[in-house]
């Protein structure tokens, strides 16, 4: 899984992107030029409470999207001039809908060979970037600009966070998982200034379906 990551590395961030939000997101760096980080990363509690016997590496949320938005450039630019619109005139309003996924990878115990004892299970919580909508200025309806032709492929979904832990094992799972949640949070309430173009675009994030939820729910 580890390896998995790296790959993703690779393609996912060819190269880092400028960007900001307004405001500024809360308990989250404004450093744009992050790879891969421990998943532990962003606990606010002592270490004792940590889960420390597991292996977790992630990206950051918000890097990762804007790397999963500059990768669809092409397809935004595609979808404002089909649909008629003027480019200059769609700075502001972009909506993107991003659709959550978490699911086990089941036994992966043959597979990292020797070093720290961690548990057998891997669980992968990956995004997809479903559909890029915008309300164009002085409009009142919104069009969407790009939907994502295979919501359920693998191709679409973009690993976010990689961890060796069984996903029955819910105490950890959300412990985990914690740092992605109040990233996720954090973007609901501000908007992303990101040049889509060669124009700087406003955008906002809505998220639905998270498959984490889901399986808290059982």
């Amino acid at each position: 899984p580890l390896h998995s990551l790296r790959t993703a590395e690779k393609e996912l961030l060819p190269g880092f992107h400028q960007f900001e939000w307004q405001p500024a997101l809360k308990n989250v760096s404004a450093s744009c030029n992050v790879g891969i980080i421990n998943g532990l990363s962003g606990w606010a509690s002592s270490v004792d409470d940590s889960p420390a016997d597991t292996i977790t590496r992630r990206f950051r949320y918000d890097v990762a999207l804007v790397s999963a938005l500059k990768d669809l450039e092409e397809d935004i630019m595609d979808g404002l001039r089909e649909s008629g619109m003027e480019d200059s005139a769609c700075t502001s309003g972009f909506s993107v809908m991003i659709k959550e996924c978490c699911d086990g990878m089941g036994d992966v115990s043959e597979k990292h060979g020797g070093g720290p004892v961690v548990p057998e299970k891997a669980v992968r919580f990956s995004f997809t970037v479903m559909s890029v909508a915008v309300l164009a200025d002085e409009e009142e309806e919104e069009v969407t600009i790009f939907t994502e032709p295979k919501p359920n492929s693998e191709l679409s979904c973009k690993p976010l966070c990689l961890m060796f832990v069984d996903e029955s094992d819910h105490e950890t799972l959300t412990a985990l998982l914690g740092p992605i949640v109040a990233e996720r949070n954090a973007m609901k309430e501000s908007r992303l200034i990101l040049s889509i173009g060669g124009l700087p675009r406003s955008i906002r994030f809505h998220f639905r379906g998270t498959g984490y939820d889901e399986k808290m729910v059982r």
